[in-house]
């Protein structure tokens, strides 16, 4: 069973084809990668998932609910969750507020109970506060909830976008370039902290990445994107050994060359 199908997602920009039918799905509590060379188009895909640009053509369904045309804030609270190429830390709110302000807007009280600062206001905020503590420890932030985001060094800011992520309760979980900038011991303990997350939570996994070690080590399925189009998907065993992606990020005259 697919945990989310997408049918010929398309977009255009100043009549450049940014992504053109591109088909995949994402099978139950599976972890697949999206790769392809600089420009191919794998953030846009992101974006259309999400809701950030709206879809020229194509379906987006997760868990059977159809998620095309529903604006951002429906697509997040239906379990579409991610993280950013470019770090987005909320800057002027602590380590644990910044996780905090992705879970609240799941809480049940109304506008009355925040002028009035409610019993029900009091227990959800206490209840969203102890969640967001666990996500920090899950990730290996416990101890820097009191921390301003911008003073932590780049590798836990990127862990704490990672716990804001899981603070939405995803049920697909998008992470694009969740390795960038970090050096080689911080990769790998990156990887091992995925498959932890992995198999705690019930959620699947997209992961668009330039660090193949990543994707090769994590994915079960990979859809290689070149020019906005699927070029090929597979086992990473078949990715790497397909002549067609070689060429898409070496050229044809490195094609004895692995990727």
């Amino acid at each position: 069973m697919s945990s989310l199908e997408v049918r010929g997602i398309s977009k255009s920009f100043g009549g450049v084809k940014a992504i053109d039918d591109f088909s995949f799905d994402v099978g139950q509590h599976a972890i697949v990668g999206i790769i392809g060379p600089n420009g191919a188009g794998k953030t846009t895909a992101f974006n259309l998932l999400t809701g950030v640009y709206a879809l020229d053509a194509g379906r987006v369904i997760l868990d059977g609910k159809e998620l095309t045309g529903l604006p951002q804030h429906e697509i997040a609270r239906a379990g579409m969750g991610r993280t950013f190429q470019n770090i987005r830390v909320f800057r002027g709110l602590n380590v644990l507020e910044n996780v905090m302000t992705a879970a609240d807007p799941y809480s049940d009280y109304n506008l009355l109970d925040v002028c009035f600062y409610s019993s029900r206001k009091r227990s959800r905020e206490q209840a969203v506060r102890e969640l967001s503590r666990n996500y920090l420890k899950i990730v290996g932030l416990e101890g820097c909830e009191e921390e301003r985001p911008e003073s932590l060094p780049y590798g836990l800011q990127r862990k704490l976008e990672l716990a804001r992520a899981l603070a939405t309760n995803p049920k697909v979980l998008l992470l694009d370039e969740p390795a960038a900038g970090l050096n080689p011991s911080e990769v790998r303990a990156f990887i091992d902290l995925i498959r932890t997350i992995h198999s705690q939570f019930e959620f699947s996994i997209i992961i668009i990445e330039h660090r193949l070690e990543v994707i090769m080590s994590l994915s079960s399925k990979i859809f290689v994107l070149n020019f906005g189009k699927l070029l090929a998907s597979g086992t990473p065993a078949e990715i790497v050994s397909n002549k067609a992606v070689t060429v898409a990020y070496l050229g044809e005259e490195d094609t004895a060359c692995s990727i």
